[in-house]
């Protein structure tokens, strides 16, 4: 689970601005400064796992996802080897 100082600490190494971020993410920028804070109002704010996966997209440089079926993983193959997928065959890269 990301929590307020990992998304931070996401957002800064990417290099960006919480409007960046915001803009990236498909949020408003006060979206951002609540999940880094942690609290809205003395609430605690968690980061939901759709932003949590779409942080670790833009950080794989995937920048749209054209729904296709992401290839299996050699743990679903039951152990037998399979090459690794080329990302651009997948999903589109910066």
């Amino acid at each position: 689970m990301m929590d307020s100082e990992s998304f931070r600490d996401w957002r800064r190494s990417m290099g960006w601005k919480q409007k960046d971020a915001a803009d990236r993410l498909g949020l408003k920028k006060r979206v951002i400064q609540y999940y880094e804070k942690g609290d809205r109002d003395g609430k605690r704010v968690e980061i939901p796992l759709t932003v949590e996966l779409a942080c670790l997209a833009l950080s794989m440089g995937v920048r749209h996802y054209d729904g296709r079926p992401l290839p299996r993983s050699a743990a679903d193959l039951a152990g037998r080897a399979r090459p690794a997928a080329d990302p651009s065959t997948i999903a589109s890269i910066d």
